[in-house]
């Protein structure tokens, strides 16, 4: 189904019964990525999965100030309250992880539980945010220039996803395929408007959420390791699970153990009312 929030249409999946879960997926990804749940959870759980804007088949808007974090946490208000679901519990991996964190540190009363795969709360100082943001303006501007295959060539051999050459070739032809499937422009401004350097920073923000919190990150991912791990320092309820042989993209590298760690957190923090 569409969903329009003031000016954007955004495509969302809805599917099963129960609590509401909202799937937020990474950049160069879309609602798809979480198919893979949909047989575990969508008999105790509504799952609400959504292409972020400038992503899949959600609108692509010219004007990247559109993809700011804060526009895009209210839009996710809004796909809620449109839904009639007054809290959901939130899932989101890398971007989406980062824009879950976002949602949860602005509406916190929506929230039930947060799980974040690979995210980050964002950058500390001004100084690393303007480093951040040239660099994904020259990505950005990869995009436009040399067209998507030649991005996405890019994309998937940067460090992050090294691990991800482990992968079966059927497998890695699916996520390439996903990711050639967006729209250059919404990459871009996605990039420009959403990417690590122009959010602002919600470290500070950790100490207020009070809900059970749940980070996942992979062994082979030193960086989000790091980065978890000084997050659980400053959660009131939080809890953190290191996947032994993966590296960032959890939920491609090794599925079936991401699927069985999110179901038993989401069932030890089901609503008691």
């Amino acid at each position: 189904m569409n969903i329009v929030s003031k000016d954007v249409t955004y495509a969302v999946e809805i599917t099963g019964n129960g609590e509401p879960l909202v799937l937020l997926h990474g950049f160069t990804g879309n609602r798809d990525t979480w198919n893979f749940l949909i047989p575990l959870l969508h008999d105790r759980y509504t799952m609400i999965m959504v292409d972020i804007i400038g992503h899949g088949m959600s609108a692509s808007p010219a004007d990247h100030r559109r993809y700011g974090m804060e526009r895009v946490a209210e839009d996710i208000k809004y796909i809620l309250d449109e839904l009639h679901f007054p809290k959901a519990h939130i899932l989101g991996y890398s971007m989406g992880g980062r824009l879950g964190l976002g949602f949860s540190c602005l509406y916190p009363e929506y929230v039930d539980t947060l799980i974040l795969e690979s995210a980050s709360p964002g950058l500390l100082t001004e100084e690393e945010r303007e480093i951040r943001r040239q660099n994904d303006r020259k990505l950005a501007e990869r995009i436009l220039e040399k067209g998507m295959e030649a991005f996405v060539d890019q994309w998937e051999n940067i460090p992050l996803f090294e691990s991800q050459k482990q992968l079966s070739a059927k497998t890695r032809s699916a996520i390439r395929e996903q990711r050639m499937a967006n729209v250059p422009a919404g990459l871009y401004n996605s990039l420009l408007g959403m990417g690590t350097g122009s959010q602002a920073s919600y470290w500070e923000d950790l100490k207020n959420l009070d809900f059970p919190v749940l980070l996942v990150t992979g062994e082979l991912d030193p960086k989000f390791c790091e980065i978890a791990d000084s997050m659980k320092k400053k959660l009131k309820q939080a809890e953190w699970k290191i996947i032994n042989d993966a590296g960032h993209a959890i939920h491609v590298e090794d599925g079936e153990k991401f699927g069985k760690i999110i179901s038993e957190f989401l069932k030890r923090n089901r609503r008691r009312n």
